[in-house]
């Protein structure tokens, strides 16, 4: 495995293949409830408002200026909204900003026409307007909402919407805190004002709009918290940067992912305590602190000489030491077995983009800055060719080709997928809905398209996502 995917979980593949046979994977089929339609039935409860609108907050440290930003309901993130497993969560977004917005809901695999891509699944809320929102997820998890519109994702991101849906389990395992941690990339000038944002820009053409100030939960790093020792905390970490791909490294004690991208997986701890955190990925990761007084335990970003994000520091009675973390139960229809040699077997061919010089630099010479990106000879359209049309059911084996010199984050709208082995000789113990393509690679994925409607394969990068670095297939 490159090391740009995710560390395989210590699982013993043999009892998988065991039970599923050489020629069988893991695939994803959620189970589907009937959903109300958007208006309210009588006699339940007026939907949550969400105020999407202009904000101050203090990202860098006092005495620094605050930075005018967009907010839900005045925070970024966003609130950290939480419903229990099989519950529906209905909103009122109201759209207060200058641009028009849509609710993405990463790691939701419900109806297609609440996926939340503006101008694709919905009409996007024009600014002075306000929608209904109604989803119930069939999964317990941790969900990334942040704005996705065709072309106009990027710069009501980058102004600081976003936040995390937790979709609770209905028997939580038990710690002494579950903590949203939600990592925010902001470009701020030395005025602390966002800076302008350029869509048909060489910076969109290579990484990305890569901020100069990273946040935590919307608070200048390190994020501290004081706890008892011996105490379990839940972490659940999302990536909200619109182009910043880094890793994560745990330091003071040791990490078990319990869960990736909003789906279970069995415990297990990271290779060489890290992770890859592209934009849209989720981690839900237990740690048990030490059991002595001022001990430190904190995650850190491995960018430039690295940057701590997180800080907690053990005070007061020590609680007792803990068993090893126990496994989250699966979600509803997960896992089950399809033939491999039944499955249709689409490319998904990504080029285009700076062209890297001798000298360390990028060439842009002959890139169209307004489509920069190609996949599969052109770009997104929702009139266009789908990357492949099936009916319910079907088995997908997907590759991958990042023909490109940058990282493509690349993500499943609706369906959960197995990552495979690039010999084919296996696949990672994980569900995934978004994987790391290195430069000049090719991987393949796996899933069963089981999710009727029609669904983006994206670019998590907004600013190529926005110049169309997607495609669409459709479930019948």
């Amino acid at each position: 495995m490159s090391s740009l995917s995710p560390p395989p979980a210590r699982l013993r593949r043999r009892d998988l293949i065991a039970r599923i046979g050489s020629a069988a994977l893991l695939g994803a089929l959620p189970a589907r409830a009937q959903q109300p339609s958007q208006a309210n039935v009588a006699g339940e409860p007026a939907p949550r408002a969400l105020t999407a609108q202009p904000a101050k907050l203090r990202l860098r440290p006092s005495p620094a200026a605050e930075t005018e930003i967009w907010a839900f309901d005045g925070t970024a993130p966003g609130p950290a909204l939480r419903i229990k497993q099989g519950e529906t969560l209905r909103l009122k977004l109201e759209n207060r900003t200058a641009a028009p917005l849509s609710l993405h809901w990463q790691g939701l695999r419900g109806e297609a026409a609440q996926d939340g891509v503006g101008g694709f699944s919905q009409p996007p809320v024009a600014p002075g307007e306000s929608a209904d929102i109604r989803i119930t997820p069939p999964d317990a998890g941790t969900i990334l909402y942040r704005p996705l519109v065709l072309g106009g994702s990027s710069e009501p991101a980058g102004r600081g919407l976003s936040g995390l849906l937790v979709v609770e389990e209905r028997e939580p395992p038990a710690v002494d805190l579950d903590l949203p941690l939600v990592v925010s990339d902001w470009l701020l000038g030395d005025d602390q004002a966002i800076q302008p944002f350029a869509l048909q820009s060489s910076a969109s053409a290579a990484a990305g709009r890569l901020g100069s100030w990273l946040t935590v939960n919307g608070k200048p790093p390190p994020y501290p918290v004081k706890l008892t020792p011996g105490a379990r905390v839940r972490l659940r970490l999302a990536n909200a940067c619109n182009a910043r791909i880094m890793r994560l490294r745990f330091d003071g004690t040791k990490a078990s992912v319990i869960a990736v991208d909003s789906q279970p997986t069995e415990p297990f701890e990271p290779v060489h305590a890290q992770l890859p955190f592209a934009p849209g990925t989720r981690y839900d990761v237990i740690l048990d602190l030490p059991q002595e007084a001022d001990a430190s335990v904190g995650i850190t970003a491995l960018v430039g000489p690295g940057l701590p994000l997180l800080r907690i520091v053990t005070d007061g009675a020590t609680k007792p030491a803990r068993s090893q973390p126990v496994a989250l139960k699966l979600n509803p229809a997960l896992p089950a077995a399809v033939r491999m040699q039944d499955a249709l077997r689409p490319e998904f061919l990504i080029e285009g983009g700076g062209k890297p010089t001798p000298d360390r630099t990028l060439d842009f010479s002959g890139i169209e800055l307004a489509k920069p990106w190609r996949v599969n000879g052109g770009t997104g359209s929702k009139e266009g060719k789908p990357l492949f049309s099936v009916k319910r059911g079907t088995p997908i084996v997907m590759a991958i080709d990042n023909r490109t010199a940058f990282i493509q984050p690349v993500h499943v709208h609706g369906h959960a997928f197995r990552l495979l082995h690039p010999l084919d000789d296996g696949w990672e113990a994980y569900f995934l809905d978004t994987v790391q393509i290195p430069e000049g690679k090719k991987l393949h994925i796996a899933f069963i398209a089981d999710n009727p409607g029609r669904w983006l394969v994206s670019s998590t990068v907004l600013e190529r996502f926005d110049l169309g670095l997607w495609g669409w297939f459709e479930v019948t």
